[in-house]
């Protein structure tokens, strides 16, 4: 039985359909979640995917918390489900508090959309337990407020409890410590601003996001817990 990915969908979500092509081109099972849903279906893993949740207004991704799907998210994390935010949906988790920090406008406010390369930094996740640490991974990036931010004993907490899991090679946002992406205490839930499903074929230019994928597939196949 294929590991089964909940990708959650906001109004105002684009990369939903990019999400569940790369889930199925590698073996897994995708299911599209509207942000009305309580329930997850069973899924083994959630993704919340890019885009503009609910257009952004008041702030990014502050009214997305409050959708019905966040509470069935929440648990999932809770009782140990593997949880990925990408770029919006990293937004969202720090919102959300399943992650700390925020992300804010980029260094120069200048709106991104270009590859750049991340190192892993730590195998301790969902979405790096099959990654090699020290690799270095060609993601793109699409985003306006990217740059992760939090208070010097948060950081010190991310760096202890080896929880940074990319970081930029070259900064391109003017993010705090060059963190790419970041995972809760317990390593279930990540959150990323690159995307690693538009760089999961070559003729997209890399494939270098599958490893992170096919991490995230074995983290749910492991078992599903989402109700």
């Amino acid at each position: 039985m294929s590991a089964r990915v909940a990708v959650v969908v906001f109004p105002g979500t684009n990369c939903e359909l990019d999400v569940a092509g790369a889930v199925e081109q590698l073996g897994g099972t995708a299911d599209l979640v509207f942000h009305t849903e309580t329930s997850l279906h069973g899924a083994g893993a959630v993704v919340i995917p890019g885009g503009f949740a609910h257009g952004d207004y008041l702030r990014t991704g502050a009214l997305a918390r409050f959708s019905p799907v966040m509470a069935a998210v929440e648990q999932h994390a809770a009782a140990g489900g593997a949880v990925v935010g990408i770029c919006n949906g990293f937004q969202i988790l720090t919102e959300a508090a399943l992650l700390p920090g925020a992300l804010q406008k980029n260094a120069g406010l200048k709106f991104l959309c270009r590859t750049v390369e991340c190192r892993v930094e730590t195998a301790r996740s969902v979405l790096s337990g099959r990654a090699e640490v020290g690799r270095v991974l060609r993601l793109p990036i699409n985003h306006f407020e990217g740059a992760y931010t939090c208070d010097p004993a948060t950081l010190d907490r991310l760096q202890a409890e080896d929880r940074v899991v990319l970081r930029y090679l070259d900064n391109p946002n003017g993010s705090l410590d060059d963190i790419a992406g970041i995972s809760n205490t317990a390593g279930n839930v990540v959150g990323l601003m690159p995307h690693p499903e538009r760089a999961s074929h070559a003729l997209l230019g890399s494939a270098d996001g599958v490893v992170l994928l096919e991490s995230l597939l074995a983290a749910a196949g492991a078992g599903s817990v989402a109700a």
